[in-house]
């Protein structure tokens, strides 16, 4: 399983890479993708929709079940990707190129998981 070493994790299964001064694409992971099934429906914030770190903001439907996305930080979205409304299955085929928003906030550093940490927690 890939997991990249410059993104942070979270333990719902979410990455985060940071772009630029306090803005960060969000993500699903491959272990959640891969958990998942195949993904056949994405449902994404506005720009402009709060978030708070913990709380969903989002939710993909697999062909096994409806799952929430949690979000990383504290802050508001920026941007929205539109490719994984049109095209689910790219959270199944480039988990870590598809992100789903972007966000400008604050990371709660203690609660992020480093890729050897997020790799111990997957077992």
């Amino acid at each position: 399983m890939h997991i990249p070493e410059d993104l942070r994790y979270t333990k719902s299964h979410e990455w985060v890479r940071e772009i630029k001064g306090g803005v960060y694409e969000i993500g699903l992971t491959d272990f959640a993708q891969k958990e998942l099934g195949d993904i056949v429906f994405v449902n994404l914030p506005q720009a402009g929709d709060a978030l708070v770190a913990g709380t969903s903001f989002a939710d993909v439907e697999s062909v096994k079940a409806v799952s929430e996305i949690y979000s990383p930080l504290d802050g508001e979205v920026t941007e929205v990707n539109q490719t994984p409304l049109d095209a689910p299955e790219l959270i199944n085929q480039t988990p870590y190129e598809t992100w789903l928003v972007k966000a400008r906030g604050s990371l709660s550093a203690d609660t992020l998981l480093s890729a050897a940490e997020y790799t111990k927690l997957i077992g």
